[in-house]
């Protein structure tokens, strides 16, 4: 990127006990930001080992971040500030999205930093009910997976491989997280639903009605369980992403459709 222009900012965060490289290869971001022109990083969270079993703390999840209540917050913050100082960053288009415990730590820095970032997109998490208002609107695009066992998007208790890494708070239903956002963004409670794909494959999508600058929508993904749509399989053990929609592409799309300048 030609430092005469300032270019976007895209921060992936990585799923719980995974790193920045993992969520790298996912993802695929790194291959969109070169094609597309703009920054991307991956942070590690943090864990008893250096480089192995991150997580992040978003608050009832997930393991060593969520036990030591470490300040991923003011991590992210000091991330983003840094990179703005060192790097053509346009701090107008600053943007996040995570998977699972990344995604539930994105809903944490929309609602903390909602002056600093732009849009979210949290993939395949979920909100628990307690959260509290963010001080401002922020655009957010959300993805589920509707055979999504680790976070169920019925609700319900942690689940998957690896339920001893929440605190045992029950996630809401994944349309929790769209109906907060909605309210947060001064939407139409009542979003329009359209739906894409035979059999299996579906794709359902609400989109609300909102005021420029707030726009929420979110996607439940018929085929897919706890991984990240059109991108890789986290581990040998992870759940095969399905094919019916690409994340990445669907997530940039919707983050430059929007800049806190325009709001």
């Amino acid at each position: 990127v030609s430092g005469a222009h300032r270019a976007p900012l895209v921060i992936v965060l990585h799923g719980g006990g995974g790193h920045g490289e993992n969520a790298a290869d996912m993802t695929g971001f790194t291959d969109k930001a070169r094609r597309e022109g703009f920054f991307v990083a991956y942070p590690d969270g943090s864990g008893k080992r250096r480089g192995r079993l991150l997580t992040w703390n978003a608050r009832h999840c997930c393991g060593y971040a969520m036990t030591r209540h470490v300040d991923d917050v003011g991590f992210i913050r000091t991330l983003i500030a840094t990179l703005v100082r060192d790097l053509p960053v346009d701090p107008a288009r600053i943007y996040v999205t995570g998977l699972s415990n990344g995604g539930m730590m994105t809903h944490r820095l929309g609602i903390e930093l909602s002056g600093t970032v732009a849009a979210i997109a949290p993939v395949v998490a979920g909100l628990f009910g307690d959260e509290p208002p963010p001080a401002g609107p922020v655009p957010i695009l959300i993805i589920n997976g509707a055979l999504d066992d680790s976070v169920p998007p019925a609700g319900g208790p942690p689940g998957g491989r690896a339920p001893r890494a929440w605190d045992g708070t029950p996630v809401k239903p994944a349309a929790y997280q769209a109906e907060f956002w909605a309210a947060a963004n001064r939407c139409d409670p009542q979003p329009e639903k359209s739906s894409t794909g035979p059999g299996p494959a579906y794709v359902d999508v609400w989109r609300y009605r909102c005021p420029a600058g707030g726009d929420v929508v979110r996607y439940l993904v018929g085929d897919n369980g706890h991984a990240w749509p059109g991108g890789h399989r986290g581990s040998r053990r992870g759940d095969t992403p399905s094919k019916a929609v690409d994340a990445t592409d669907l997530i940039w799309d919707f983050f430059k459709a929007h800049s806190r300048s325009a709001r």
